[in-house]
């Protein structure tokens, strides 16, 4: 019954508007109270830091847990969040981090008395400990592989279920002192403290929770769990002990609660959005495109987006273990049809590699990109032992049901080949978690795969493809690097780029491995995304950015719009 009457009153606040603590504003005339009503059309495996790689549970999770530092949603820069400042010595090795004082972990039952506490300097130790460990919950250590002292023993050491918590590049000064110690200058290291993998949880809920640690977010964030219906509804509430505040000094976040659902059907979470039901909706059905002409009902933003949709081979079994063949269902693809025909304009052909453009620095030009050649394609192929598709193996194209024109994108190109190669395709749409299972351990043969840009740097989109990043153990899942991708060549300039500190060098080696990269058709870049997002007249303060990297703790809700 106490959860009837929770949900009541959210519905009742989400629908009614305005209402008791509505009324309360800050100096500036932003008002408190409200509900923010979004949708995931992808249901959830992780809302724990160290597994949580979905783009949902990011979106999530992002309103739970801080960071020493975030990201600036409006141009992605690097600010402070529970680190107030920071120190670099002179070689560019040893960052000292000075905490905020009195910010306080969620209630939960991990910690003493179910009440929250404060966070001290060793729980950010205990966390990075952990992001070091090797265990299966953790799918994050490539973070600080080779980067951070003692991260690269501190993981061996703890193959097999040992536990240590001596990592020597992270040290507890004081009480809200912390010190990282790099083994070379990385220019990159704020960005990726930005990342989730880097977010702050109670080291408690790791030991107290077990595998079940997932379900169990213990953040300092702006709200915290209040209830989760698995695959139906996640309720955030407003954390009254939340340390953050505005310009003004008024504490935040200001709304009252965030509801999510779990709407597999982008085609229903439009008419939700429509009908009031939703305060936003991100990515629209590839058929329902005009709804960008809002005419002033609702807010359409839009933006290049920091991603890449391509497709994988598994070049570990025929017919993709030739070069060649992979090669020549690359020049099969005609990406001009799917961005203008298909995706009706909302993505870009890629015009040089994996890397979405918009990264400052980089040399672009330096990369080639795919081109369409079906005739070159065709010589190819029969160059590989198959004349016109004859005697090629059936090829399995796996998609998930859940993005934007994937399985249409998917028709077509299964069209394409049949018709350029003579190949015989079969399309497998699958749920997206039991599409990413397959994917990881290796199951799927050719499939469709995007990448998000964690933090904005051209190193993330290529660190898919480091073999680092993939287990020797071939039984193991492989989460980052998903083709299992392991080429000396490209392993040796993306070390090289990871040791240059040097911005024009650096990035030099980058676009040199990228080079290697499309010259072995690992991938096929299909197109790089733009990101669309409807938003209601109502919420204000909520930028777009091409990473769709959402803060709420500091949007709120204007009565004084109407929703028509």
């Amino acid at each position: 019954m106490r959860w009837l009457l929770v949900l009541f009153m959210i519905v009742v606040v989400a629908c009614s508007g305005p209402a008791g603590t509505r009324e309360r504003r800050t100096p500036s005339g932003k008002y408190y109270g409200g509900v923010f009503n979004a949708n995931e059309t992808e249901e959830l495996s992780s809302l724990f830091p160290l597994s949580l790689v979905q783009a949902a549970a990011h979106r999530i999770g992002a309103q739970m847990y801080d960071g020493l530092v975030r990201l600036d949603q409006n141009d992605l820069s690097v600010i402070p969040s529970l680190a107030t400042s920071w120190e670099v010595d002179a070689s560019g090795t040893e960052y000292v981090f000075h905490l905020q004082k009195g910010v306080m972990f969620h209630p939960d039952a991990c910690l003493p008395d179910g009440k929250g506490r404060e966070l001290k300097a060793q729980d950010v130790v205990a966390c990075f400990n952990l992001l070091c460990t090797n265990d299966p919950r953790n799918k994050m250590n490539w973070l600080f592989q080779d980067r951070v002292v003692g991260a690269n023993a501190h993981f061996a050491a703890t193959s097999g279920g040992v536990r240590t918590t001596d990592l020597e590049g992270i040290t507890a000064v004081d009480a809200h002192t912390v010190k990282f110690t790099l083994t070379r200058p990385w220019p990159g290291f704020l960005q990726v403290l930005a990342h989730q993998g880097c977010w702050i949880f109670a080291p408690e809920s790791y030991s107290f929770y077990g595998e079940d640690v997932r379900w169990h977010p213990v953040g300092t964030g702006p709200f915290r769990l209040k209830r989760f219906d698995r695959g139906t509804v996640l309720i955030l509430e407003r954390s009254p002990d939340f340390w953050g505040t505005d310009t003004d000094g008024s504490r935040l976040p200001y709304l009252d609660a965030i509801r999510y659902t779990f709407e597999s059907d982008k085609g229903k979470e439009l008419d939700a959005f429509l009908d009031d039901r939703l305060s936003a909706v991100y990515e629209l059905p590839i058929e329902r495109t005009d709804a960008m002409n809002g005419n002033g009902r609702y807010v359409v933003q839009s933006i290049p987006a920091l991603s890449i949709q391509f497709y994988g081979f598994n070049s570990r079994k025929p017919p993709f273990t030739d070069v060649r063949v992979r090669k020549a269902f690359s020049l099969a693809i005609d990406r001009r049809f799917l961005v203008d025909s298909v995706l009706d304009g909302l993505a870009v052909m890629p015009q040089h590699g994996v890397v979405a453009p918009g990264l400052a620095d980089y040399p672009y030009d330096d990369v080639p990109g795919p081109v369409y050649d079906p005739e070159q394609a065709r010589k190819l192929l029969a160059e590989a032992g198959y004349p016109a598709g004859r005697g090629l193996p059936t090829v399995h194209l796996q998609v998930n049901n859940n993005g934007f024109g994937y399985v249409e994108v998917a028709g077509e190109v299964q069209g394409m080949l049949e018709r350029e190669l003579g190949a015989r395709v079969i399309s497998t749409v699958l749920p997206a978690q039991q599409h990413f299972e397959r994917v990881e351990r290796g199951e799927a043969q050719f499939w469709r795969e995007g990448w998000i840009v964690d933090h904005p740097d051209p190193e993330n989109f290529l660190a898919l493809f480091y073999g680092r990043n993939a287990p020797a153990d071939t039984t193991e899942p492989s989460f980052l690097n998903s083709t299992r991708h392991r080429d000396p060549e490209y392993d040796s300039l993306f070390g090289a780029a990871a040791r240059d500190t040097d911005v024009k060098e650096r990035m030099a080696l980058l676009a040199r491995a990228e080079t290697r990269l499309m010259s072995e058709y690992i991938v096929i870049p299909l197109y790089y995304e733009r990101s669309v997002r409807l938003l209601r007249n109502q919420v204000r303060d909520l930028p777009i950015n091409g990473m769709e990297y959402r803060d709420l703790r500091a949007v709120w809700m204007d009565p004084e719009q109407k929703t028509h």
